[in-house]
This record gives C-alpha cells, structure tokens and sequence, in this order.
C-alpha cells in the first residue's frame, strides 16, 4: 500500500463529502490535497496508519473546520464536519455504506451534468474527482494551465450559479443522465488511448469506470463500458515499435497483449449475455473489441460478426466514426467493394470529408482492390491531414510499402510481357 494507490480511493470520497457538507469545491479540493501533501510528509516517517483513509479524511476536516472557523460560517457545516470526524475516528457503522456511495456518486454526477459543455464536464471530472494536476489537463486539451485554471472556476462556478442538485438522480431521470455520465468516461479513455493522448488518462476513465460499476451494478451499459476499456487497453504495449512509432493492428505482437485484463473484460460480456437483453452501444463496441481480443490473428479474425455489430450499432447510434468503421468491417468481411460502397454512402453527408481516417480506410480497401498507386496517393493524403505525429509517420510508412507493392507489382507485369514485346 502507498499513499498513491490510497489517494486514489480516497480522494473523491474525501472531497465528495466535503462538497455535500460545505457546497465550497474549492475548499473541498484544497483540504483534500492538503491532507494528501501531509500524508507524503509524515507516512514514510511515521509508518501507513492502520485506516489510511480515516487518517485522510480526519486531515481533511481539520483544515476545512479551522478554514470555516476563521471564516465564520454557519454552526450547521461544522456541526455536520464534527459529525463527520466522529464517524471517522468511531468506525464504519457510524457513516452507512449507502451515504458513502451517495457522494461519490454525487460528485459524478455533478461533474457529468449535461448543463455544463462536454469538454468542461471532462476536466472538471479530472481535476476534481482524479486529482490529475491543471496542468496535466491543460496540456491534454492544447490549452495553458491558466485557460484551463479559468475554464475549471467557469464550471464550478455555473454549476453554483444555475443551482444544479448535488445529488443522484433517480426513476426516469437516472436513465436520462447515466448516457451522459458514460459519454464523459469514454472520451476521458479516448483522450488517453488515442495516439498522442495522456496514457494515464485511460488509466483513470477505467477506474472511474469500476467505480460506477461497484456503485452501479444493475446498469448493463456500465459494465459494458468497463469491458470495452480493459479489452482495447489490453493492446497498449502492443501498439508501437521501438522507436514510438504505430503499430497497426496485423503488426502487433499479440503475446504482448494484456491477457488477464482481456480474461476480465470477456468475463464481463459473458455476465451480460446471460441477463441483456438488447445490447447497447458500448456493449455492442465491447463485443467488437472481444472478437479482435479473442483471435489468433487479422485474417483469422470473425469480421462478419463485427460487420453485424456495427450493422446493429448504426442503426441505434450512427455516427460518422461509426460508419467508417462500419465499412472496414464490411471490407474485410464481404470483400473491399462491399466496403467501400458503404465508405461511399457514409461520406454524403460531408462529415468525413478529408478526415484522415477515412482517407486511409479508403486507402486501405483501395490496396486490397489492387489499386495500389491510387492507395498510396489515399495514405500521403491522410498523413497530410492527420492530428498527430505518430498517425502522421504511421500513414506516411504505409504509403511507402504501397508503392514499394505497387512498383513491384509493375516489375512483375513487365517481366511476364517482355516475351511478347520482343
């Protein structure tokens, strides 16, 4: 046990109680924090206290107890932080299970709520539930720390100014918001995933989303998110060469995947498919990640049962990613026409036009036609256009092997027609 793997259990609850009591997020992270900064000091010296936790928690109150003296506040928030430092130091009875949950899951909700912009709920669940540093956020987002420092107060303080409930909703209105909460983890795990993205961004959106698991454990498309995230991270050390660069999926080397992680995520679905009904989006995208998981390799691959899912997926979630990846699918099952008739229909709206990924999943098809001076051409395009270096040199690469088959492929013409030439 070390203060981090401690700090990261218990800083939201520490800081979800303290909001529940005082509504001050700033007071709640800085207390919270402070007690953290104490522990890093006076742990190594003095040993890990037989409840780390309480040890927090109790270091918490204090500084907000002596912060809310000084200020004069109401006798209610200290009365109800004295309550609070009794519960710690007497034991779990005194503080049920249930309201831990509760503010946990407060805090997640607050975070996630729809009032705020997707990219405020993001940060404010990294700042104030992960403790990731402003800076570190700043740096994901290709802001500086004191925009995001700004954008950080904007939120919190909107979320004072419009009255949102600092609370779980319940009934109907759970079902509403709980999209809302998945969609904030999943693009905190894409934010690390991604290529160029903070790896320990993905890190935290899967042990947010255990969180909500063990806080939620009648909700499908929660355990669903969870299987998604452990079955796609468990190619991470996979993912590049020596030197950094991206390795694509037929490059990889699949015994450095992470087994026990893809054995927990697959367990998981296998629980789901026993009670679900219909499948949801992440559950059918989790699905899709277990048949790339679950083979020997990219041609021993089931691509007709991912074709399905996406099938399934687009006609209750369609999105233009949705779609490009509908396509690929559909081209390594039935055949690169087939994939690229559905690239084709995708691209009318103009949403995918000139987007890096759809040039090279054209580029991609257009190689398995034969065409591969036109795939080339495909892949320079997209690397022009890519967002980061690494996609940038991947693309780059692949364009130079295509016209390496595509110059060998003229060689090998021009041999078998010489004799007819002359």
């Amino acid at each position: 046990m070390t203060v981090e793997s401690v700090a990261a259990d218990s800083y939201p609850r520490i800081v979800a109680a303290l909001i529940r009591i005082t509504g001050d997020w700033t007071l709640a992270e800085d207390c919270a924090q402070e007690a953290l900064v104490s522990a890093v000091q006076r742990w190594p010296k003095d040993g890990i206290p037989g409840n780390p936790g309480g040890w927090l928690m109790t270091a918490a109150r204090n500084r907000a107890v002596d912060t809310l003296r000084r200020a004069s506040v109401e006798r209610r928030k200290l009365a109800e932080l004295a309550a609070l430092a009794v519960a710690v130091d007497d034991g779990p009875e005194i503080v049920s299970e249930e309201e831990v949950v509760d503010d946990r899951l407060r805090l997640v909700f607050t975070c996630c709520h729809p009032a705020l912009a997707l990219e405020a709920r993001v940060a404010l669940t990294l700042r104030t539930i992960c403790a990731v540093p402003t800076a570190d956020i700043a740096r994901a987002f290709l802001v500086t720390e004191a925009t995001m420092t700004r954008r950080l107060t904007r939120a919190k303080s909107k979320i004072a100014a419009a009255r949102i409930p600092y609370r779980v909703p319940r009934g109907p209105a759970l079902a509403e918001r709980l999209p809302g909460v998945l969609a904030v983890l999943y693009l905190l795990f894409t934010q690390g995933y991604n290529a160029g993205g903070e790896p320990a961004f993905a890190e935290e959106a899967i042990r947010l989303a255990r969180l909500l698991r063990q806080l939620m454990p009648g909700q499908d498309e929660v355990s669903a998110l969870l299987a998604l995230f452990l079955l796609q991270h468990s190619r991470r050390d996979a993912r590049r060469d020596l030197d950094g660069n991206l390795l694509p999926l037929d490059r990889q080397d699949r015994s450095d995947w992470d087994r026990p992680a893809i054995t927990e995520g697959l367990g998981i679905l296998a629980e789901l498919g026993v009670r679900s009904g219909l499948a949801g989006p992440y559950e059918l995208q989790a699905r899709i990640a277990a048949c790339h998981a679950t083979a020997p390799s990219v041609p021993g691959t089931d691509w007709a049962q991912i074709a399905r899912c996406y099938d399934e997926l687009a006609r209750i979630h369609s999105t233009p990613v949705v779609e490009l990846n509908r396509a690929v699918a559909h081209g390594y099952a039935y055949g690169p026409r087939d994939g690229l008739a559905v690239l084709a229909a995708a691209r009318e709206g103009g949403e995918l036009d000139g987007h890096p990924l759809a040039l090279a999943a054209d580029a991609d098809l257009t190689a398995k036609l034969g065409d591969h001076h036109r795939a080339a051409t495909l892949y320079r395009q997209a690397a022009a256009v890519a967002h980061t270096d690494p996609e940038r040199r991947a693309l780059l690469a692949r364009a130079d092997e295509t016209t390496q088959t595509d110059a060998s492929s003229r060689a090998d013409n021009s041999s078998r027609q010489a004799p007819y030439e002359t």
